[in-house]
């Protein structure tokens, strides 16, 4: 480290000079009339880039989730966070009791190479020219104009340009003191507030963390390294500044190299300004301090000063901002391609009915051919990741659950009661005439009852099936009128009442099958003499067996094996019964799958004059109707796809004015050469 002061005796500031062939950086205080109080040497490299973050930050391109790299000042209340900006500015914030900073202060140092410094605020877009003198009663303005009086905080912030000779090329945001206990006047949740504004700042990774901690207290205490430590666990992003040092300097060195509290860039400790103090006499008064103190004095020079930490934030402001500029024009260029891609896929605003007209028949034809793959051809392209849409395949599954839900209510054979059902039927069927004629009428009897059993699975089918399918038909027609909503009222109603509409339809047709099952039996399929058949080869033994008074069991194919004692008193008509059981049997099979097939017979039909034939005329219907509003409709723009296009169309033109900022920038570098950090 080198230090000198000039002769000249024109008063001046401090000067940083970077040695690139030193690790350290050298302080050398001196007076010159042209110095100004700090200057990098890496002000004319880092300027242009730090232009194009604070033009970006200045066109809000944050507000379209893309982070921008930024120093973010946090500290506790009282913790000399003000005083620090103030040595690096050059200027005098507002100070007093509480919470000083009541909102984020985006404060951009520039070096000016005239004498006479420029200040202005923006806020609220406009702007406000100040001065050295002003520039405290300034902001409280300002922050009073924003925020409100009195002392509550908001997360809008309030920029403050500072253009003057020597001062560091930063800019920062100054983040309200955080502090736990609400003073009159302040909200109870002011913590929560406070520390909310902050994580929003610090959380992003392309965010710098200047904590200023005071000498004066325990570092790891700090709500600051707390919050801090939430984000950055590994302190990588993290700076600290000790301020106070002369308060308390007993124990500094070893806090300051001990890091308990993980602080990956460095400490700095400084002496900030007191009194009536001038700046330029704060830095030397802060240079005596830190060489003759016989505590402070031991210290490594590389991490003591103001001018040693406005080197630091340079460099590192460098790094990080030439670090995150590639990816931030990536992220610039897919914004506005997404953008640009979702405006295009909005409706164009129509001023004819021809124009409405063709439109609404552009929604209706995508909405069929999108269900006539779900529904018809089983292509499910347009939902890849939705096995709810895979309409075909969710519709069989169906069907199938179906028929083995009736498939399972005739396999319930019982072994203790076996025959009684039938022999019951033909005592109460038996009539003056022939013996062993077997009586149609119990036959019917015992069809009648067995249908009646299962008669419920088939209108559940059906109204699960319907259930489905609206809202398969609704989410189409929604989506393919997405752009439209002044029409999907009238869609969605027209979808509902087709749907009620053909569900009934099919209820009728439904419980009308029931009922032939039950009143009329008649089939031509060969499978069931086969089957009855096959079964009758079984009643000469079983009947054998149940007359031998030594079985009480008896195993009978299909059937099973069952109790046989209670048949032997009914002797006279078992043959009767047994013919009855395995003719019930044969046929019910011919049944089961008679209704499995006529639905889905039905069911296949009915998508197809769903998508086909009765939808575009249901929606026709319901649009020229009394409550629909005819085809006009679609002229009036919704408010809020009318809010949507705005919205859209002043996010295409910022990130396009982005964009060009960028390129510039990135465009010079490619051509010089330069790489900075």
């Amino acid at each position: 480290m080198v230090t000198q002061k000039s002769s000249n005796s024109k008063k001046n500031a401090i000067v940083v000079y970077t040695n690139p062939d030193n690790e350290e950086s050298a302080l050398v205080v001196q007076r010159q009339a042209t110095s100004a109080p700090i200057v990098s040497s890496y002000n004319d490299r880092i300027r242009p880039l730090l232009d194009v973050v604070d033009r970006l930050r200045h066109l809000q391109v944050m507000k379209e989730g893309i982070q921008l790299p930024t120093i973010v000042v946090v500290g506790d209340q009282s913790s000399g966070k003000s005083s620090v900006l103030e040595s690096l500015a050059g200027i005098s914030l507002p100070r007093g009791q509480g919470i000083c900073t009541r909102v984020p202060l985006i404060m951009r140092l520039q070096n000016h190479s005239t004498s006479t410094p420029e200040l202005f605020l923006e806020y609220n877009k406009k702007v406000v020219p100040t001065d050295e003198e002003h520039i405290a009663d300034a902001i409280k303005v300002a922050t009073e104009e924003i925020a409100g009086k009195g002392k509550g905080i908001s997360n809008a912030s309030l920029t403050l340009v500072v253009k003057k000779n020597g001062v560091p090329d930063l800019t920062m945001v100054d983040l309200p003191g955080i502090t736990r206990v609400p003073v009159h006047g302040q909200p109870e949740n002011i913590y929560e507030q406070i520390r909310d504004i902050i994580m929003e700042y610090i959380k992003p990774e392309e965010s710098i963390i200047l904590n200023v901690l005071s000498a004066t207290v325990d570092f790891s205490t700090c709500e600051s390294i707390r919050m801090s430590r939430q984000v950055d666990k590994t302190g990588d992003r993290t700076l600290a500044v000790v301020t106070k040092a002369d308060k308390a300097p007993e124990g500094l060195l070893e806090k300051v190299t001990a890091d308990d509290v993980n602080i990956g860039l460095g400490y700095v400790c400084v002496r900030n300004r007191i009194g009536d103090e001038s700046y330029i006499e704060a830095r030397e008064e802060e240079f005596r301090l830190f060489d003759s103190h016989p505590l402070l004095s031991k210290i490594d020079k590389s991490i003591m000063g103001i001018p040693i930490l406005a080197h630091k934030l340079v460099q590192i402001q460098a790094t990080i901002i030439a670090r995150c500029l590639p990816e931030t024009v990536r992220k610039i260029t897919e914004k506005l391609n997404a953008n640009v891609t979702e405006l295009n896929r909005m409706p164009k605003t129509m001023s004819s009915t021809a124009e409405a007209l063709t439109a609404f028949m552009r929604i209706i034809g995508s909405a069929k051919e999108s269900l006539r793959k779900l529904l018809l051809r089983g292509e499910f392209e347009e939902y890849p990741d939705d096995e709810k849409m895979h309409c075909t395949a969710r519709l069989a599954e169906m069907l199938n659950k179906f028929s083995d839900e009736l498939q399972r209510s005739s396999e319930k054979y019982s072994t203790k009661n076996f025959l009684m059902d039938e022999i019951r039927v033909l005592e109460e069927a038996k009539g003056i005439g022939l013996p062993n004629f077997l009586p149609r009428t119990a036959f019917l009897t015992i069809l009648q009852g067995k249908v009646k059993i299962i008669s419920s699975n088939p209108v559940g089918f059906i109204e699960d099936v319907w259930e489905y399918l609206e809202e398969v038909v609704v989410t189409i027609l929604m989506y393919h009128s997405d752009n439209y909503p002044q029409l999907q009222l009238s869609l969605r109603r027209a979808a509902h009442s087709l749907i009620a509409r053909m569900k009934d339809i099919s209820l009728n047709k439904v419980r009308e099958m029931v009922e032939m099952e039950k009143l009329v039996d008649y089939t031509c399929n060969p499978d069931y003499m086969t089957e009855w058949n096959n079964l009758m080869a079984l009643q000469d033994n079983f009947i054998k067996e149940v007359l031998d008074e030594k079985k009480e069991r008896v195993q009978l194919g299909i059937f099973g094996e069952i109790e046989v004692a209670h048949l032997r008193m009914f002797a006279h008509v078992l043959q009767q019964a047994i013919d009855l059981k395995m003719r019930m049997t044969a046929y019910w099979k011919i049944v089961l799958r008679r209704l499995v097939d006529c639905m889905a017979l039905h069911l296949l039909f009915s998508v197809n004059n769903l998508v086909d034939k009765d939808m575009d005329t249901e929606i026709v219907n319901e649009l020229m109707g009394p409550r629909g509003g005819g085809i006009e409709r679609i002229l009036e723009e919704s408010p809020a796809l009318a809010v949507k296009r705005k919205k859209l169309t002043s996010s295409i033109k910022m990130l396009k004015e982005a964009k060009d900022v960028v390129a510039s920038i990135m465009d010079r570098i490619a051509a010089n050469g330069e790489e900075v950090g």
